[in-house]
């Protein structure tokens, strides 16, 4: 079947989307309406990132994605809800998705225990992996997709730091299920290079960072704009890492481990700078500027509906001159 960019793909019959694209689920970037209502509309997968969200402004995110899609009616742009199952709150997140009849969950950081109660009202349920071992543990569990984040992606990537290149062809040559990529891709060679690879979809979460409707704070998309290919770090390596722009953060955080200080004491440090410094009170010295090393390929910020226009676009193209050649 068709993905919509000339790719075979069963996630646009499965989730109902046009086109195989995921809007990946940000903290703060997109833990609101705007950005994944945006996507949705434009024919991709929006997602609502619960991580930071209250309760409340979970459900009410929810019901204005649902009325400004449609969703529910028939004929509406199906959108997401990325959980993250470590969470203190992930429990309350479940049950209101579940409540809500969300069309699809994604999951991440935990096992997928709660399917079965998703798959009961129809929904669809993708999990994020980050090696081949979790990917088969999920698969065997039941879920409908998978996201495979490699090591050169923003947020919390693979800690082993196996690249998207190499991960998300390990997994689809060992996978049944359909195979979302994701890490290092900014634009429609990237989209088709995931595809040679043998996936059916793909996920982008920095160039979708940088839309007008991503809920970051200005000096955020400015850092992130000016960054070049080898600008980001990979900080908190041992625990939780998180990949994000160079600063004066990641910059102590690496004088600290060159100099052997102790566990405990890495440990703090990393605890002491939030993403909410960064995204939300603008502080990119200090803050967490989470980003892939994508962001090297970015220089423009873009309404969300008019990126994934040109993202399919420029995936044909490259589709189209593959073709070409080959013929």
């Amino acid at each position: 079947m068709s993905g919509g960019m000339g790719f075979p793909s069963r996630l646009p019959a499965m989730l109902g989307v046009r086109h195989p694209i995921v809007q990946g689920g940000m903290s703060w970037a997109s833990s609101s309406a705007p950005l994944a209502l945006a996507v949705s509309r434009a024919g991709a997968l929006g997602v609502i990132a619960a991580g930071p969200m209250r309760p409340d402004d979970l459900l009410a995110a929810i019901r204005a994605v649902r009325a400004g899609t449609g969703t529910g009616t028939g004929t509406g742009q199906p959108f997401a809800v990325n959980i993250p199952l470590y969470n203190k709150r992930s429990a309350e997140f479940l049950d209101i998705a579940e409540a809500e009849r969300v069309p699809v969950v994604i999951a991440s950081q935990g096992g997928p225990k709660a399917l079965p109660r998703f798959h009961a009202y129809g929904a669809k349920w993708l999990h994020v992996v980050a090696s081949p071992a979790h990917a088969a543990k999920a698969e065997a569990a039941g879920v409908d997709g998978l996201i495979v984040v490699g090591g050169d992606a923003g947020g919390h990537p693979a800690p082993d730091e196996v690249s998207a290149m190499v991960l998300v062809r390990a997994v689809a040559r060992a996978s049944g299920i359909p195979v979302i990529g994701a890490g290092g891709v900014a634009d429609g060679a990237g989209i088709a290079a995931m595809f040679a690879l043998g996936a059916e979809g793909v996920q982008l979460g920095t160039r979708f960072l940088m839309t007008e409707e991503a809920s970051v704070h200005p000096a955020y998309k400015e850092s992130v704009r000016r960054a070049g290919l080898s600008d980001t770090a990979l900080v908190g390596r041992g625990g939780l890492p998180v990949r994000q722009i160079r600063n004066l953060f990641t910059a102590e955080v690496d004088a600290a481990e060159r100099a052997g200080r102790g566990k405990e004491e890495l440990a703090a440090l990393y605890m002491s700078r939030t993403l909410k410094h960064a995204a939300l009170d603008g502080d990119v010295d200090w803050g967490k500027v989470e980003a892939g090393q994508s962001a090297g390929l970015i220089d423009d910020i873009l309404p969300a509906g008019e990126l994934v226009a040109r993202l399919v676009a420029e995936a044909e193209a490259v589709r189209a001159r593959l073709a070409g050649a080959a013929a």
